[in-house]
């Protein structure tokens, strides 16, 4: 198991920016082709985010690829499916049909670079109206799909909503993101970037929504988020001792012939027991990936 907390976006034509954004502590970097690099620079900057994640580095590395109705998408795909590259995120998918493609292209660059056909990860981001209507049919694409994202910046300004600090508007869509996610036995899924930099408070209660809705971490737009945001999602130490406490206790009344016992005034019962493995599993791959 991977954490993935936080994917944190930084310019692929910004050089100070990408030497230094694979130090902030995040469990993914996403180096941008989309919509931090000028249309002027697109096509240079695709050898330049490749080469710096072919350098040596602490975290995974992804590229976020102009979207399919763009000129810039076949090509930034041709260029970044290398030795190196993690993953792709791929933006603004509306339909199946969408990852389909691309995961097709993917695979034969894949044979021709070298790599073994699926090692580079497809990560979609659903941000747009049709995209969420349909989340459910993209999440059961298949293939190399994993986990997809959302966005709520192109989302609300697709449907013509205000996008306020408070976040009701994007609720329903989450949801949505992480049921369909769910019936289709995906990892939960990423929730969107929070674009007030300066807000510490906003963007933890922004966090702490996402954590309580279902998705296993967030995008950020700038170092300091990362901090908070692996502090949201990181089980704390005595989570997971109790956790480890309320699985060792379980197992044994398991052993005895009960399924349901009471423990430090919880009850517990297999749903809570899977919970905790969760957490557990969890706190491991965090601590896994300190060392």
């Amino acid at each position: 198991m991977q954490p993935n907390r936080t994917f944190l976006f930084a310019p692929g034509n910004h050089p100070r920016k990408v030497e230094k954004v694979f130090d902030a502590g995040a469990d993914a970097v996403i180096l941008d082709l989309e919509d931090a690099v000028a249309i002027s620079e697109k096509a240079a900057t695709r050898s330049v985010v490749v080469d710096a994640l072919q350098r040596p580095r602490t975290c995974r590395g992804y590229v976020r690829v102009n979207s399919l109705d763009t000129e810039f998408c076949f090509g930034d795909v041709e260029a970044v499916v290398a030795k190196g590259v993690d993953g792709i995120i791929l933006p603004k998918v509306e339909r199946a049909a969408d990852l389909e493609k691309v995961d097709w292209l993917m695979s034969g660059l894949e044979v021709k670079a070298g790599l073994t056909v699926g090692q580079i990860d497809l990560i979609p981001i659903l941000e747009t109206g049709r995209g969420i209507a349909n989340a459910r049919e993209i999440c059961s694409a298949g293939g190399r799909l994993k986990r997809v994202a959302f966005g709520a910046g192109d989302y609300t300004q697709d449907m013509g909503m205000d996008w306020t600090p408070g976040e009701i508007e994007i609720a329903p869509a989450q949801a949505e993101v992480v049921l369909a996610s769910r019936i289709n036995n995906l990892e939960p899924p990423l929730d969107t970037v929070y674009i007030h930099i300066k807000d510490d408070e906003g963007f933890t209660s922004s966090a702490k929504r996402a954590k309580q809705f279902g998705f296993q971490g967030k995008m950020c737009i700038h170092p300091v988020q990362v901090p908070l945001a692996n502090g949201v999602f990181t089980p704390t130490a005595a989570e997971a001792d109790f956790s480890r406490k309320v699985i060792e206790a379980f197992e044994a009344a398991e052993a005895a012939g009960s399924a349901s016992i009471q423990l430090d005034g919880y009850f517990i019962d297999y749903p809570i027991v899977e919970k905790a493995r969760r957490v557990v599993a969890l706190a491991d791959a965090v601590a896994a990936s300190k060392r």
